[in-house]
């Protein structure tokens, strides 16, 4: 999973910094299988994922993909996003396990570059915030959509 990633990648900080980490959750969001990437990435992607299970799991669909960054649903910092795909066995309903990757983004906006701004009063002073983002849906890339979650931020 992760040479697939860095191949593909167009970041620098995921193809030459290596700044990601991969790893496969089972059905209750619990860590299966990583391979030796960023520990921090792989022990706050757990939450991550049991996060979006319970704020999206049955609205979950063969086709999704899940992006998110918000502390409260497991983000470590807002540069670090989060991607998570359900798989789906035919004939059953639920995810049978989960894939995700957290990556880290040099720019995710915010009120100066890097988006890590040292005087920042109010989390949307650091950029961008996903909680639960459906980035794919039904197979369908979502170019214009709204995030799902509730938290405020």
């Amino acid at each position: 999973m992760g040479r697939v990633l860095q191949r593909t990648a167009i970041s620098t900080n995921i193809k030459e910094r290596l700044d990601f980490s991969c790893a496969l959750f089972g059905p209750d969001g619990g860590l299966v299988s990583n391979a030796p990437h960023i520990p921090v990435h792989l022990g706050a992607m757990q939450e991550t994922v049991q996060f979006q299970i319970r704020n999206l799991g049955a609205e979950l669909r063969e086709g999704d993909v899940i992006l998110s960054n918000h502390p409260s649903a497991g983000g470590s910092h807002l540069p670090d996003l989060t991607v998570i795909t359900p798989v789906f066995w035919p004939g059953v309903p639920q995810p049978v396990f989960f894939v995700a990757s957290r990556g880290h983004h040099a720019d995710i906006g915010g009120s100066t570059p890097g988006s890590m701004p040292p005087h920042s009063t109010a989390l949307c002073q650091e950029g961008a915030t996903f909680l639960s983002f459906k980035l794919v849906q039904g197979g369908v890339f979502q170019e214009e959509g709204e995030d799902l979650g509730t938290a405020g931020t």
